[in-house]
């Protein structure tokens, strides 16, 4: 399976128990939706080797996992530090206002304001928020990335519609 086929889990912190389980640090929302999963891809030098789920319980931000054939603190402690992928067919739908980052970028970023800002190039994350970075003219534009900003996500036109503060777009060109 191709890393591009894939989405970041979490990954693997420490050993958990005496039979073998690992505590993961969970990196993704909507954790409910991955209580059914049946496996777990775990990265290593040779790509994505797949480990089977005997259980699953999800308390906050981390996942306490047994993974079938992983029956021994020395066994889990291999798995110590290990990134963590699922395929992703197994992320939610999203509604009109949200995305992806993975989705985005190349994404057409508009203003209501201004009109075409240009391609997303990235999504930044500080401490305190993400922000989608655009390149205009060989001007960097950061524009945050909160929901109340974003109007809408149109993935057949790969378009974002964003209602930006008045005069943000305009600082980022000099004018």
């Amino acid at each position: 399976m191709d890393k591009s086929e894939l989405f970041y889990f979490g990954k693997v912190l420490k050993t958990h128990g005496i039979s073998g389980g690992v505590s993961i640090k969970v990196e993704c929302d909507h954790q409910n939706v991955y209580r059914k999963v049946k496996y777990m891809l775990l990265e290593n030098k040779k790509g994505f080797i797949p480990y089977f789920i005997q259980s699953i319980v999800f308390k906050a931000d981390k996942a306490y996992v047994d993974f079938v054939d992983v029956d021994t603190v020395e066994k889990a402690r291999e798995l110590m530090g290990k990134e963590i992928y699922l395929p992703l067919e197994l992320l939610p739908k999203l509604d009109e206002h949200q995305f992806y980052f993975h989705e985005i970028k190349g994404y057409m970023l508009l203003d209501v304001k201004t009109g075409e800002v240009g391609p997303v190039n990235d999504i930044i994350e500080y401490p305190t928020q993400c922000v989608l970075q655009v390149f205009r003219d060989s001007k960097e534009i950061l524009v945050p990335a909160q929901k109340e900003l974003i109007r809408k996500v149109d993935r057949k036109n790969k378009t974002i519609l964003v209602d930006v503060p008045e005069g943000l777009i305009d600082m980022y060109m000099g004018l």
